[in-house]
């Protein structure tokens, strides 16, 4: 295949995906259709099927790159943080402020997958199981500095911390926009913090003397 036709085929797999993201976070899994996908990335119904066997299949892909991508993102921007309480602060901001600023996306990866009954069923996720070893490692390096609880399980506060964030999530995509302002991301990733940081550490004063200085500069961009 020549440098030009590779080109073109990976341009329509890309507008492939990017209007799924569009359709499915629009009209919801059940009711999109193929041809609403090939109509929004403008390409033949057809050729949606060179490329993915069906819907579900088109969205566990979506799942597995676009989740790639926030793994890849949040491993280099948590490079950057001088501590595990620092680095735990900054997934928490991350995962919020992603929520806000690619709402079709977060769509897809807190309401949607759940729609697909090929995903629920039969689909074992990988990819998020290593998004949720991200939150072990900061665990575990924050008990080795011995600035997190002895008894604090990684597996327990993993799932934990994840199912804080995605129930925040789901309200935040369903509930009607007069319900959801009392919530902002902001406002919610704060408490979070709060919550967690404080849970897991020895001496919660350590988070409060830092908390201020944290979100001024850092708390809410990605």
């Amino acid at each position: 295949m020549s440098p030009e036709k590779n080109n073109k085929k990976i341009d329509k797999y890309d507008r492939i995906i990017d209007a799924a993201i569009k359709v499915f976070a629009r009209k919801g899994f059940h009711k999109a259709r193929v041809s609403d996908i090939a109509d929004e990335a403008n390409v033949a119904d057809g050729t949606i099927y060179l490329y993915f066997k069906n819907k579900d299949d088109l969205l566990i892909t979506i799942f597995e790159e676009k989740l790639q991508e926030i793994i890849d993102l949040f491993i280099a921007k948590l490079r950057g943080e001088p501590d595990p309480v620092s680095k735990l602060a900054r997934f928490i901001c991350l995962h919020f402020s992603m929520m806000e600023q690619y709402p079709d996306l977060a769509a897809i990866l807190t309401v949607e997958l759940r729609q697909s009954h090929k995903f629920m069923r039969e689909y074992t996720p990988q990819k998020f199981g290593e998004f949720l070893k991200i939150i072990t490692g900061i665990v575990i390096q924050g008990k080795d500095q011995g600035l997190f609880k002895e008894d604090a399980a990684p597996g327990v506060v993993k799932r934990a911390l994840f199912g804080a964030i995605d129930e925040m999530g789901t309200f935040w995509m369903l509930a009607p926009r007069v319900k959801r302002g009392k919530y902002s991301t902001q406002d919610a990733a704060k408490q979070v913090c709060d919550i967690f940081i404080r849970g897991l550490l020895k001496d919660p004063a350590l988070w409060d003397s830092k908390k201020a200085e944290f979100f001024k500069q850092k708390g809410g961009e990605l």
